[in-house]
This record gives C-alpha cells, structure tokens and sequence, in this order.
C-alpha cells in the first residue's frame, strides 16, 4: 500500500511559477514510476510527468521545458516545478506511484492560472 498526498496548488497568474509537492508514505521501496497528471474540467486525466526510481523522466510535449518533476528521497516528497503557467494548465493535478500491478493515485490540488 502507498499513500500520497498533494500540495501546493493555488491561484497564479500567467507567467508566474508554483511548486505542487506529494509526500509518499507506506511500501516507497516498491514503486517502480512516479508521476503526475492533471485533469482540466470535462477533461479526462492527462499524464504530464514521469520519474522512474533510476532518473530517468519523460514529459508531455505540454509542458516540456517548463515543468520538472524530481523527488527527495529522505524527505519521501515528489516535487513538479511548474514555471511560466499558462492558463491552458489550470486543472487539478495529482501525483501517482506505479507498483505494478497497481497504481494509487492522490486526491490532487487545484491549480488555476489566470490570465
């Protein structure tokens, strides 16, 4: 079992910077990928970010360039820096762990960006 619990999410405006953190509890040795995705009203859940437990990251070509996911291992926190927010990214993000076969999933912050 994994539990995750996001924060960080709030009202900025376009061209400015926010930081969403996911402090991780539970069996974190097992999961093989850590991720967030975002879902924007009447849309399905996007995935944004990945973070594999050996370094590797992969992102939407959406937000490439912007945003950077990372983790602090002794602090059992995943990070997604997002910066120059746009207001095509407001959207509730959450924060995921893949322990194959399961994936759990946070209950996301709202992050909305006004232009």
């Amino acid at each position: 079992q994994v539990h995750l619990v996001e924060s960080g999410g709030g009202l900025v405006q376009a061209g400015e910077s926010l930081t969403l953190s996911c402090v991780m509890s539970g069996d974190i040795d097992s999961i093989d990928t850590f991720g967030w995705s975002r879902r924007a009203t009447g849309n399905s859940r996007d995935h944004i970010a990945y973070l594999t437990k050996n370094g590797g990251t992969m992102y939407d070509d959406s937000v490439k360039g912007r945003f950077t996911i990372s983790r602090d291992n002794a602090k059992n926190t995943l990070y997604l820096q997002m910066n120059n927010l746009r207001p095509s990214d407001t959207a509730v993000y959450f924060c995921a762990a893949d322990t194959k076969p399961q994936t759990y999933w946070g209950q996301g912050t709202q992050v909305t960006v006004s232009s």
